[in-house]
């Protein structure tokens, strides 16, 4: 069992509810209904995402022996190798999934997205700005995924604020060991509002339709901002990192309010249900926990 903790651990095993909705906000924009083997899409961007997780930690085993030594691979639970495997294997399920819930549709999109999610991990994350708007492209494919190659310009907004808001996150989260900036900090949160108002302004239809979207994109603003205030106040690397949890959890109730931009009430279900469990997981005795971050 304890093996099977460290690896849960290794891929982040918390945050991959956090991409589930990716999938699920692109079928929405191009009119896809979450049926038949669609439903196999969201377990395609969960190993996608676990792979780089793996990966990540592999890349960075060297620099965690020094500031994160209780990582798997540094402390010895998991060597570097099984690390490099558990990250291809979990890619090539990805892909096989992608191509399984979307056809060759999907598929089309999985490959450049698993292109750039190791491009990240290997290349791209040691700078700044690229890196970061690396990790953005991956998670705007990834709702692009959901979508098929026949309907990228439906999902492009929704891929645009999935993406923006990845970034954001993406960049606050290089403050979590020696802290982040007060421009850093306040820039992230007024993104936040941008993205809640980018929603809101996207949205058509009934007024109950409406007002589900506002309260999702509102939930999705009081989820991560005040950390994000917090640390723009005190720019410590405990802020950072608090704004940086804030921000990988602030995803689903963002996915959902895209979901509901279009309609697509049996997503948005399905994302509040993922959000419930991760709040049950995170309400868990710490010593039971499994790290997100």
């Amino acid at each position: 069992m304890n093996r099977v903790n460290d690896y849960l651990e290794l891929v982040r095993a918390p945050a991959v509810l956090t991409v589930l909705g990716d999938t699920l906000a692109g079928g929405s924009a191009a009119g896809h209904a979450l049926s038949g083997r669609r439903i196999v899409l969201p377990l395609a961007s969960a190993c996608l995402y676990a792979g780089g997780m793996a990966l990540n930690d592999y890349a960075d085993r060297g620099t965690d022996a020094r500031e994160r030594p209780e990582r798997p691979i540094p402390s010895g639970r998991i060597s570097a190798r099984n690390a490099l495997t558990a990250a291809t294997v979990l890619t090539l399920a990805g892909l096989g999934l992608s191509a399984a819930g979307g056809g060759r549709r999907a598929f089309a999109v999985g490959l450049p997205l698993a292109t750039a999610i190791w491009t990240y991990d290997l290349l791209a994350k040691n700078h700044a700005v690229s890196g970061a708007l690396a990790m953005g492209s991956c998670r705007a494919l990834d709702v692009l995924m959901g979508a098929g190659s026949g309907h990228l310009r439906a999902a492009l907004p929704a891929a645009g604020i999935m993406g923006g808001h990845t970034v954001a996150v993406t960049l606050l989260s290089r403050g979590e060991v020696e802290g982040t900036t007060t421009a850093t900090a306040s820039g992230v949160a007024a993104g936040t509002g941008l993205l809640a108002a980018a929603v809101v302004a996207g949205s058509a239809g009934p007024r109950n339709q409406v007002l589900a979207v506002f309260a999702a994109s509102a939930a999705y603003a009081a989820r991560c901002a005040p950390a994000q205030v917090r640390a723009a106040r005190n720019p410590v690397a405990k802020s950072a990192l608090e704004a940086t949890k804030a921000g990988i959890r602030a995803m689903i109730p963002l996915q959902a309010a895209l979901t509901l931009r279009h309609g697509n009430l049996a997503a948005a279900g399905v994302l509040a249900s993922v959000d419930l469990l991760g709040m049950i997981l995170r309400s868990r005795p710490r010593s039971s926990r499994i790290s997100e971050s």
